[in-house]
């Protein structure tokens, strides 16, 4: 084989760290774009389109061993035009193809996704994920199954055209809604999720299911609303917060979890939470970081707390650009092997450690037992402190001590090692999710600095990401690309409505409007309900989704149902609150048909049926970040408080009515759009608080 340089392909001129990684391969590939579409219609070769992104692992072992190897990358090129795409850059490609994957092969999908298009209607008729460079796993050869792909294409066009015809009829079923008029909105689909989570809730380790094993965060937090729900009346779901407590200890303690360095992988290939896939993903952590927040308000728990913030220091220690957003991923693997920059020797670890600190952390860590990565330890807690305290006869805050200090010196050891690749490009919605969690994670763990990084990355998005009136959907190297889709609209309008409960500004609620009516203006099917995930002057495409299930990221139309409620009752603004009521009645008949996979729109459909609490407090600081403080000190999932300072004016909506006293402190409190009295004390707020049933 060639070296690296001696080819050099269109992906060359690309910013995205994945296409780059294959700009020397030689296959011709191209990006998608019209270049590509018109050269396979002018040639009469189908396209190639390979989905995928910098930190997947199966990708990684694809492109060496055929999209390096020229004699396949030779025969790739004589007879497809070949595509190449970032699925993080261009989720609207992969939701269209990864639906037409499962259509066509009835199996789910995956990355990398392998599909084969019809350039005409760009209608794929055949595809798959990963297939190795020789037959093995039940499957043929891609050099093999290439040849043969192209000879059915090129003898069997008519047949490729018709079952292209029928796939868009199936994405026209697909795609078919209750029709507003006809939608019954109950409770039934929140208490059907909460009992289908309790089925298949894992009793001994937390979490849904067996291997692969999956964060969840969205259900988790579902479980959490749930339960504060009912916290006061005569039955309390205690089985909800266990279900969640749980979880996340198992969790924190297990391998997904970096134990030196903070933050969560992907997810654990057993179901035990102990060896997980390695890579780090922004939109995992950002979630995550709220959940063990609000998880800490909840319980008073202090390892949530910590892991809380461990996690937030990480993102900013590692995640965070010098501009203030935050890039999207590490690789699982570094030098070749997935893994390899996590795992350890005992020889190594007894190196570094002193023999008082060894004992204990061989104890904690598991390194008494059977290796278990590879002949070598990946961490994960064996051993609960007060046990090991115990059995050496030593005080429990100074063995937590002891631990802390070998968990710093093996972390520094490790920033030594190379590290799996850094995917740098930034993209909105992962951004936005992310300054929720630190927002959320601000506020529960009175750390300033937490909220000040959440701004900071909601200025760079503004200011880089939004341009000419429009949001982008990707950031790199100084330039941002792609309109952006329903999820970053959404994601931000979100975040950016934790953020100003934790630091008033009017410039995130001036995006906050901007970034609604965007929503409203393009997104919105003013006739069915419910929000498509591009907008109406996006590219044209084979199909326009509109996504209603959560899939890894929280649903975009439950999120702007969800976000757009709230701040339609800030405001006073109806547009907005009958977008949302709307949206829930289009996604109402999947709802109750599949609850579990909609948590997301089930929390707005909550907030639907009992609206959420907003207190509005009015003065100077630092008596209004008191009272926003003790409005905040429990867990209220439906309540919003917001602290605004007496010398804001122009007000927009129903905030203009909240106006402040001169010399005194007020809060305004609504039930939606129903209204108390103004409070004049922060006893009598209290009070009224303490009251309310959320």
């Amino acid at each position: 084989m060639k070296e690296k340089t001696a080819y050099k392909n269109r992906l060359a001129k690309e910013t995205s760290p994945y296409l780059l990684q294959h700009a020397h391969n030689p296959v011709d590939w191209h990006p998608w774009g019209k270049e590509a579409l018109s050269l396979a219609r002018e040639s009469g070769k189908p396209i190639l389109l390979s989905i995928g992104y910098s930190a997947c692992h199966w990708c990684h072992v694809m492109a060496h061993e055929s999209f390096e190897d020229e004699r396949t990358a030779a025969l790739m090129n004589r007879l497809f035009v070949n595509v190449k795409v970032d699925r993080e850059e261009r989720p609207d490609l992969d939701k269209i193809y990864q639906t037409a994957h499962q259509v066509l092969t009835q199996r789910p999908g995956g990355w990398p996704l392998t599909m084969f298009i019809d350039p005409e209607e760009q209608r794929p008729f055949f595809g798959g994920t990963y297939f190795p460079n020789e037959a093995r796993y039940g499957m043929p050869s891609f050099s093999d199954l290439i040849t043969r792909v192209a000879s059915y294409y090129a003898e069997h066009r008519d047949e490729v055209r018709s079952q292209g015809r029928q796939l868009e009829d199936i994405f026209g079923q697909l795609s078919q809604v209750t029709p507003p008029g006809d939608a019954q909105l109950s409770r039934a689909p929140l208490d059907a999720a909460r009992e289908q989570m309790a089925r298949s809730f894992d009793r001994e380790f937390g979490g849904f299911g067996g291997a692969p094993k999956f964060p969840h965060a969205s259900g988790l937090e579902r479980l959490l609303r749930h339960w504060r729900a009912g916290a006061h009346g005569q039955d309390p779901d205690v089985e909800a917060l266990y279900m969640v407590s749980l979880t996340l200890t198992r969790m924190a303690e297990g391998g997904i979890y970096d134990h030196l360095g903070g933050g969560f992988c992907r997810y654990s290939v057993d179901g035990q939470w102990q060896i997980p896939h390695f890579e780090k993903m922004l939109y995992d952590n950002g979630p995550l970081l709220a959940l063990y927040a609000q998880a800490y308000v909840a319980t008073g728990e202090p390892a949530f707390a910590n892991v809380a913030s461990e996690t937030a220091d990480w993102l900013l220690s590692d995640m965070r650009a010098p501009d203030g957003g935050f890039y999207a991923s590490r690789d699982a693997d570094s030098e070749g092997e997935e893994g390899r920059y996590y795992a350890w020797s005992d020889d190594e670890i007894r190196a570094l450690l002193p023999p008082d600190q060894y004992e204990a952390f061989a104890r904690r860590f598991g390194l008494n037992r059977e290796p278990n990565f590879e002949g070598k330890w990946h961490l994960t807690v064996r051993e609960p402190l007060n046990a090991i305290a115990a059995s050496l006869s030593r005080p429990e805050d100074e063995l937590a001590d002891a631990l802390r200090r070998a968990r710093h010196t093996l972390l520094e050891s490790r920033s030594h090692r190379i590290a799996p690749d850094r995917d740098e490009k930034q993209l909105a919605s992962w951004n936005a999710l992310t300054i929720r969690g630190l927002a959320i994670a601000g506020r529960a763990l009175q750390r300033r600095d937490l909220v000040q990084a959440a701004a900071r990355a909601a200025d760079f998005l503004r200011d880089e990401m939004f341009q000419e009136g429009r949001l982008l959907a990707s950031y790199k190297d100084g330039s941002a690309r792609f309109a952006a889709y329903l999820d970053d609209h959404a994601f931000l309008l979100d975040a950016l409505l934790e953020l100003l409960q934790a630091d008033w500004q009017p410039r995130h609620l001036k995006l906050a409007r901007q970034l609604a009516d965007i929503l409203l203006e393009h997104f919105y099917d003013a006739d069915a309900g419910g929000f498509w995930f591009t907008a109406d002057d996006h590219e044209k495409l084979m199909h326009r989704p509109k996504a209603l299930a959560d899939e890894s990221t929280p649903s975009g139309n439950g999120i702007a149902a969800f976000a757009l409620q709230r701040l339609g009752f800030l405001l006073g603004e109806s547009r907005y609150l009958q977008a949302a009521e709307r949206t829930l009645s289009c996604a109402s008949q999947m709802m109750s048909q599949h609850p579990q996979a909609h948590v997301t729109l089930l929390t707005a459909l909550e907030e639907y049926l009992e609206n959420p609490e907003t207190v509005i407090v009015r003065g100077e600081a630092p008596d209004i970040d008191e009272w926003r403080d003790a409005a905040q000190k429990i867990y209220a999932p439906r309540r919003l408080v917001f602290a605004i300072p007496a010398d804001c004016a122009d007000l927009p909506g129903a905030l203009a009515d909240r106006a402040a006293r001169s010399g005194a402190t007020i809060a305004y409190r609504c039930l939606g759009s129903r209204c108390s009295l103004p409070f004049e004390s922060l006893d009598a707020l209290a009070t009224a608080l303490s009251e309310a049933s959320d």
